[in-house]
């Protein structure tokens, strides 16, 4: 069986930036197993599988190299950058059927496309010995405060702080099974705030721009910053700019792809 390939660089202005996903669209749904062995073999954050069922309307799946999982930002803003771009040029938004909901992303005339996910809002997190143990895994200062949501959210007190982060260490004995870990602090040069992301028990070690997890960080960083819109940069290796705003329930995330390559595969 030969499936068309493209793999787009998200949230980034050029390649070699950003989140890389690649995008598998679909007649019909493979089999869960043959998927995930395909995401396996792409060896990226995650492919995205699309099924087209209507004009401006797509079943939308995501696989990391270990797991297929419930929400994916990036991929997500990839998926629909093909669309705009070339599967249904027409379009000026498109909606996603995904295990999140739908979710809708407009087409923005500067190629920085929104897209509307689910707000996660985070509770605090009572765990001293735990913050130390974090900083210790993490190779940095122990984060100044805890919070718990889709993932576990660490506040650190300075930017400084999250990029002396060495590596995702021995966080997977600190965190549940179903969470990765968002290191954060409020931002310089320019951002309202900074994170990165490790996800150890998705296959991620280090995500290069989590979408997902912003749907966190917005609405966090809006209350403590008294500001709806925000200006994001995730300080992976690769890095990644967004702009985030709090709606309520819904977190809006906007940014800019880079097309890296399109091409086939026999599987």
């Amino acid at each position: 069986m030969q499936l068309k390939l493209w793999q787009v660089d998200a949230f980034a202005e050029r390649v070699f930036e950003g989140n890389p996903a690649a995008i598998v669209p679909l007649d019909t749904w493979l089999d869960d197993a043959h998927m995930q062995r395909i995401a396996d073999e792409n060896n990226l954050a995650e492919t995205a599988f699309l099924v087209r069922r209507g004009a401006g309307h797509y079943g939308l799946r995501w696989f990391t190299p270990a797991v297929e999982v419930d929400l994916c930002g990036h991929a997500t803003l990839a998926s629909a950058w093909l669309v705009f771009a070339e599967l249904d040029r027409e379009l000026n938004s498109v909606d996603f059927e995904t295990r999140s909901g739908t979710l809708t992303v407009e087409r923005g005339e500067d190629g920085r496309h929104r897209m509307s996910l689910p707000s996660d809002f985070v509770k605090p997190l009572e765990n001293a010995a735990l913050a130390g143990e974090i900083g210790e895994a993490l190779g940095t200062a122990a984060p100044v405060a805890l919070y718990t949501g889709r993932n576990i959210l660490a506040l650190f007190e300075t930017p400084a702080d999250v990029r002396a982060i060495k590596g995702s260490g021995e966080i997977a004995k600190l965190i549940p099974t179903d969470k990765g870990l968002i290191a954060t602090a409020k931002g310089d040069r320019g951002y309202d705030f900074i994170s990165r992301y490790f996800a150890p028990h998705h296959g991620l070690p280090e995500d290069s721009v989590t979408g997902s997890a912003h749907c966190a960080l917005a609405p966090f960083w809006a209350r403590r910053l008294a500001k709806l819109t925000l200006r994001a940069r995730q300080e992976s290796p690769r890095g990644g700019d967004l702009i985030c705003t709090d709606a309520g329930a819904r977190t809006t995330l906007s940014g800019a792809c880079a097309l890296y390559l399109r091409g086939e595969i026999d599987v």
